[in-house]
């Protein structure tokens, strides 16, 4: 098995929003960085872990300082992973990191204690609000905080590094994706329940965000199932 080991981030760096398929997280292990994602944004320190659901986005702002951290893999399936936490002993993780990958997961989820939330700055209670409720008005959200649509638009677009109407429809897609991949609910259902006009549509955006349609995603956790089963008899 190959080890998970510590990487470096660079100096200073201004890392654009990307995206990443797989979920996984972060344990930071020295110095320091803001992270602006799926979840909010958050600063972080040395013993801070960040959790990223499979198929999230996010763009990072590095400190000057040395800043060392440990990605390690977490399981791909549609839990509502709580974004960020701590360690009491990151150390214990990266040691065990480096023979055993998978163990070192499982120690993690098993050691995490959740934080509070991200910050609260006008960003980042909009990025909030459009996770909790993808089909927000964001005029009437702006007014009922005294600022007009085009400075919320600004100043989101500033700290997150994506216009509203990506982050909303991106929220909206991965909320209907976790919930295809971890419930029995009609796909129809699914669609209302997630702020979509139809069915169509829903899957139209669910194979953007994740390419696959949500009825292949159905039949991948069928099998999956079926093989753990087989596995287990």
């Amino acid at each position: 098995m190959t080890p998970a080991l510590p990487s470096q981030l660079e100096a200073a760096a201004e890392i654009s929003r990307h995206a990443h398929v797989g979920a996984y997280a972060t344990v930071v292990l020295e110095g320091a960085y803001e992270e602006a994602g799926d979840a909010g944004r958050f600063r972080v320190r040395p013993g801070d872990v960040l959790v990223h659901a499979p198929f999230s986005a996010h763009r990072d702002l590095v400190a000057r300082a040395r800043t060392l951290v440990l990605d390690l893999a977490l399981p791909f399936d549609g839990r509502d992973w709580r974004a960020r936490g701590r360690v009491a002993d990151p150390d214990a993780i990266v040691r065990v990191a480096q023979r055993d990958p998978r163990e070192a997961a499982a120690r993690l989820i098993e050691a995490f204690e959740p934080l509070a939330d991200s910050e609260a700055d006008l960003p980042d209670l909009l990025a909030r609000d459009l996770s909790d409720d993808p089909s927000l008005a964001i005029a009437s959200w702006a007014r009922a905080k005294g600022v007009s649509r085009e400075t919320a638009w600004r100043h989101f677009r500033a700290a997150y590094d994506v216009d509203i109407a990506a982050y909303r429809g991106e929220a909206r897609a991965r909320r209907a994706w976790r919930m295809i991949v971890a419930s029995r609910a009609a796909l129809a259902e699914i669609a209302a329940a997630t702020g979509f006009s139809d069915q169509p549509h829903m899957s139209r955006a669910v194979k953007a965000l994740t390419g696959h349609t949500p009825g292949k995603w159905r039949r991948h956790v069928a099998t999956s199932v079926q093989d753990g089963r087989r596995a287990a008899g």
